[in-house]
C-alpha cells in the first residue's frame, strides 16, 4: 500500500507525521513524495486558530478535487480531532477521519477491509502518556524535532489545545534519549524539542520538573551538537534550568519563550499564570546569566478588553527590551474557548492594524541587532547549498545557533569550498545585515 502525507500546522504536526510514516512502514506500506503514486493521501491538519483552519480546509478540497480513482483521503490531526462531525457531515467525500491520538490506529485501518467505521469511533481517545514511538526522518535532514510531552496543564482563556491534545503528559526519560540516540544515527546534528509547554516536562511521570536532568542527558548523545528549546513558558524557567542552559555547551543559548502580552490587564484576561514584572524579570535573570542568550517569543494582540494603554505598554516593552526574535498574532475567535464569549471584542481591522504596529516596532528593533553582529564571527549550521561554480566563490544558507529554522533568521555565505553539505557547522563572518537575514564569508 502507498502512502501521501502532507502536513500543516506546527512542528508538533510535523513529529507525528513522521510517526505515522514509520508505522505505516512497520506494517509494510511504502511513503511516496506525491499524491498520483498513492493509494491513501493523508492530510494532517492544524485547528488552531481560524487562519489556519481554513488553510486546512482548503487543502481538503484541493486534495478531493486532486484525487485519481481508486485513491482513499484520510484526514487526521488537531482541525478532525475538534470537528471530527462536522467535517463528516458537510465534507463525506473523506473516507476517514482520525484525531491527535489515534496515529497507532491509521495504519492497521488502512490495511483492513472494513475502514470507514473503525475510524469513526476512534477521534477523541486520550493515551496515559507520550510512549517512545520510531519515526521516517527525511533522507538528508540534519535538524529534526523532538516532542518531549504531549496535551497542556495551562488553561489559558484563547486557546483550544487543551481541548484538543488532553492533559500534559511527559515521554519517560529514557525514551527520550533513546529517540534521541536513533536520530543521531540517523544523522540529525540539530535537535529541537517542543511540547506545547517544555518548561514542564516530568512533572507529571516524576512529580516534579526535571527538564533540566532531561537537557543534561541529552547532551551526553553523541552524535549531537546543537540542542535548541522551544515553547518553555515564562513562569516555568529556574534558576536550574537557566545555569543548564549556561553551563552545556551543545544547548543552543536560545530560548523560545511565549509571553503573550505583558500588560497585566491583558495576561490576567488571558488566564496566562505571569505578570509583565515577572517575564521582565525571568528575561533580565537569562540575560545576565547567558550574555549571548537570544531569545524569542510570539505575542497575541486585539484580545477583548485590550485597551490603547495596554497596545502602548507593549510597544514601550518592544523597544525597551529589544527582543531578538518576535511574531505577533492578531487575536483570533475559537469556538470552545473562554475568550469567545467574552465582552469588549476588537474588530478585526483594528486586531489587525494592532498586530501590524507591533511588527513594525520589531522590524527597527531587529534590524538594528542584525547591525551589531556586522564583523563578528558565527558558528553556522548548513541548510543548503544556493550556487555551486566550478571555480570561484560557492554560495550556502545556513543559521547561527541563534536561529531555529523555518522561523528565524538565515545566514547567507560565500566559501570557496564546494563540498559542503547539510549539517555541516563552519564559521562565518557576518558582512551585511537586511531586516531578518544575514549575510557573511566563510573564514578558517
Amino acid at each position: 500500500m502507498k502512502v501521501f502525507i502532507d502536513t500543516y500546522g506546527c512542528a508538533k504536526n510535523e513529529y507525528d507525521s513522521s510517526v505515522l510514516a514509520a508505522s505505516l512502514v512497520e506494517k509494510g506500506c511504502s511513503i511516496v513524495d506525491n499524491t498520483d503514486d498513492a493509494d491513501f493521501i493523508v492530510l494532517n491538519t492544524c485547528g488552531f486558530i481560524e487562519d489556519a483552519k481554513k488553510e486546512s480546509i482548503e487543502r481538503i478540497f484541493d486534495l478531493i478535487d486532486l484525487r485519481e480513482k481508486g485513491q482513499k483521503i484520510i484526514v487526521t490531526g488537531c482541525l478532525s480531532e475538534r470537528y471530527h462531525k462536522e467535517l463528516a457531515e458537510e465534507i463525506p467525500e473523506v473516507d476517514m477521519f482520525f484525531g491527535v491520538n489515534d496515529y497507532d490506529d491509521i495504519p492497521d485501518i488502512i490495511l483492513s477491509e472494513d475502514k470507514t467505521d473503525e475510524s469513526s469511533d476512534k477521534v477523541g481517545c486520550v493515551l496515559d502518556r507520550l510512549p517512545y514511538r520510531k519515526r521516517v526522518i527525511e533522507e538528508g535532514s540534519h535538524f529534526a524535532y523532538m516532542k518531549i510531552a504531549e496535551g497542556c496543564y495551562n488553561a489559558c482563556s484563547f486557546c483550544a489545545i487543551p481541548g484538543i491534545r488532553g492533559t500534559f503528559r511527559s515521554k519517560k526519560m529514557e525514551d527520550c534519549v533513546k529517540e534521541a540516540e536513533d536520530l543521531a544515527a540517523n544523522g540529525i546534528k540539530e535537535l529541537i524539542l517542543i511540547a506545547q509547554d517544555t518548561s514542564q516536562y516530568g512533572r507529571d511521570l516524576y512529580g516534579e520538573v526535571r527538564l533540566p536532568e532531561l537537557l543534561r542527558r541529552l547532551c551526553r548523545v553523541e552524535g549531537i551538537e546543537w540542542i535548541r528549546l522551544m515553547y518553555v513558558y515564562d513562569n516555568g524557567i529556574t534558576d536550574e534550568l537557566i545555569e543548564t542552559i549556561a553551563s552545556e555547551p551543545k544547548i543552543c543559548k536560545y530560548i523560545d519563550m511565549p509571553i503573550q502580552h505583558v500588560s497585566d490587564n491583558v495576561l490576567n484576561m488571558m488566564r496566562r499564570r505571569s505578570s509583565g514584572d515577572s517575564i521582565k524579570e525571568v528575561i533580565k535573570k537569562l540575560r545576565d546569566r547567558i550574555p549571548d542568550v537570544h531569545i524569542r517569543t510570539t505575542l497575541l494582540v486585539g484580545f477583548p478588553g485590550e485597551t490603547q494603554e495596554d497596545i502602548d505598554e507593549l510597544i514601550d516593552f518592544i523597544d525597551t527590551y529589544e527582543i531578538d526574535r518576535l511574531g505577533a498574532f492578531a487575536f483570533s475567535e475559537e469556538e470552545g474557548t473562554p475568550s469567545f464569549t467574552m465582552e469588549g471584542k476588537i474588530p478585526e481591522e483594528e486586531r489587525r492594524a494592532r498586530r501590524d504596529l507591533v511588527m513594525q516596532h520589531q522590524q527597527a528593533v531587529s534590524e538594528k541587532l542584525n547591525e551589531r553582529k556586522i564583523g563578528k564571527v558565527y558558528e553556522v549550521i548548513v541548510d543548503e547549498c544556493i550556487e555551486l561554480y566550478a571555480e570561484g566563490i560557492n554560495v550556502y544558507s545556513g543559521r547561527t545557533r541563534y536561529d531555529a529554522p523555518e522561523i528565524d533568521c538565515a545566514v547567507t555565505f560565500t566559501t570557496n569550498k564546494m563540498g559542503l553539505y547539510p549539517g555541516d557547522i563552519v564559521k562565518v563572518r557576518i558582512t551585511d545585515t537586511y531586516e531578518y537575514d544575514l549575510e557573511g564569508e566563510e573564514v578558517e
